[in-house]
């Protein structure tokens, strides 16, 4: 899942951001507006955790450009606001969900996770594939019954390859969804996560390299 934070208060944005990484989430960090409409011109989000009261260009004006577009990235607003008639414009506005801060990291934790399924078709918190067991909500992997320990970018790309359910996936794509914004196009960062992933999973293999198409897993 990526998903961009759009937050002016900088401890609480990498602390949330952290929190979300721990999760194997690809996380872009902005602190205006502007930032965000820009950000979310070039990639695509699962989920933007969006503060209401942004400098430059407010959040509400944010919400409306993401609702615009008529993409599949789902909003949760965040401010500081405890009013009925804030939380009602937010989610007027086109919102997917508000949270008033302070918050539990916990609690925001699992509102992104349930906002990034309804982004995506839906697909059971368990995905099965080749003998392979990866639970998203507790992040852990299973290979015929035997735990294994992955890194987070690991467990992110074994997740696009599951969710792919035996199609290509491009190195490109890999990019997008299990790195952030700050990734060197050019890196071999795919290529040496494939490796240690497949050495992990063990034998027989069971992620396939297509020549100039990208990496499928087998059924």
């Amino acid at each position: 899942m990526r998903v961009l934070i759009v937050e002016d208060e900088a401890v609480l944005a990498e602390a949330t951001a952290e929190g979300l990484r721990q999760r194997a989430m690809a996380v872009d960090l902005c602190a205006d507006g502007a930032a965000a409409l820009e950000l979310i011109s070039i990639n695509r989000y699962d989920v933007v955790v969006l503060d209401r009261d942004l400098p430059v260009v407010h959040g509400d004006d944010v919400c409306r450009a993401i609702v615009s577009t008529g993409g599949e990235a789902r909003v949760i607003m965040l401010t500081a606001s405890t009013g009925l008639d804030e939380r009602v414009h937010g989610l007027n506005i086109g919102a997917d969900d508000y949270l008033t801060k302070p918050f539990a990291l916990a609690e925001l934790v699992a509102r992104v996770q349930a906002l990034g399924r309804r982004a995506r078709p839906a697909l059971p918190p368990v995905l099965r594939r080749a003998g392979i067991e990866l639970d998203v909500p507790r992040h852990q992997v299973l290979r015929d019954g035997r735990f294994i320990a992955l890194s987070r970018k690991e467990f992110a790309v074994l997740e696009v390859l599951m969710r792919a359910e035996g199609t290509a996936v491009s190195a490109e794509e890999l990019l997008e969804k299990a790195w952030d914004e700050h990734i060197d196009p050019f890196t071999n960062a795919v290529r040496v996560t494939m490796m240690t992933l497949r050495k992990k999973l063990g034998s027989p293999a069971v992620i396939e390299t297509l020549s100039g198409v990208g990496y499928r897993l087998s059924g």
